[in-house]
């Protein structure tokens, strides 16, 4: 994960805190090179975000039960110094857990994502909590509909992993985010030599993975992206094997 302030002289981010989430996953960067090592098949933007849109919104009605992870939304929270008068951009967000998260303390959050049964569900959840602060938008991330330095905080989490390139989409995120503002990004970082085991599991359960980075690919993808005063966390994040199917695209008999 990550935090970011950009520099308001020189329009780079200053600031970064890398919290990477580290749980027997990982996600990619330096995509070309790494996928054609571990054998995972290159596809274009188009249909690769079909084959996201198939797999979400299939899962959009359970995902939240499978990925609540409340104390991963709260350090995201805590790692990214948020404010009351800040305005948050959440990429990927899914059914909206992080940015509910967000919303309860921030002046504004915006949640955009690829797949409308996703954000219906997160449009669920911000009624269920009673929270009126909050604007969604169905959206690419590589590709993000906002003008340049709109946001004071932007976040993601788990999204990196599901991108062709991680790197293109972290330099969207550093593009709209303001001049002192923070960019937070919590990923799951397999260790190198389990990249490639971890990569083809991944796409059993998700089709729509595409690479996994290790923590030191990600320390690398925010040190090319100019974000300086960088830090990392990891935690340990454990699930059963069964629950792991049971949130998956896998059909019966698959597995």
């Amino acid at each position: 994960a990550g935090d970011g302030r950009k520099g308001a002289g020189d329009g780079q981010a200053d600031f970064v805190r890398l919290v990477a989430a580290k749980k027997f996953l990982a996600r990619g960067e330096l995509f070309m090179q790494l996928s054609n090592k571990n054998s995972i098949a290159v596809v274009d933007e188009k249909t690769h975000n079909e084959r996201i849109l198939d797999q979400f919104t299939r899962q959009a009605a359970t995902f939240g039960e499978h990925h609540t992870q409340d104390e991963m939304s709260q350090l995201m929270v805590r790692a990214s110094g948020l404010a009351h008068g800040d305005t948050v951009l959440d990429i990927g967000c899914g059914p909206g857990i992080v940015t509910c998260a967000f919303a309860a303390v921030a002046g504004h959050v915006t949640g955009l994502d690829l797949t409308p049964a996703m954000l219906e569900r997160a449009q669920d959840r911000q009624n269920e909590l009673s929270l009126t602060n909050l604007t969604w938008q169905c959206g690419d991330v590589n590709a993000l509909p906002f003008p340049d330095n709109s946001f004071s905080i932007v976040v993601t989490r788990n999204t990196f992993h599901h991108v062709l390139s991680p790197e293109a989409v972290l330099a969207e995120m550093v593009r709209v985010c303001r001049p002192g503002g923070r960019i937070v990004v919590v990923d799951t970082t397999p260790e190198a030599a389990k990249l490639g085991d971890y990569d083809r599991f991944e796409t059993l359960l998700h089709p729509s993975h595409v690479h996994a980075l290790s923590p030191e690919d990600l320390l690398g993808l925010f040190k090319r992206a100019n974000l300086l005063h960088i830090e990392s966390t990891a935690h340990e994040i454990e699930k059963d094997f069964e629950f792991l199917l049971s949130g998956s695209s896998l059909n019966p008999g698959d597995a």
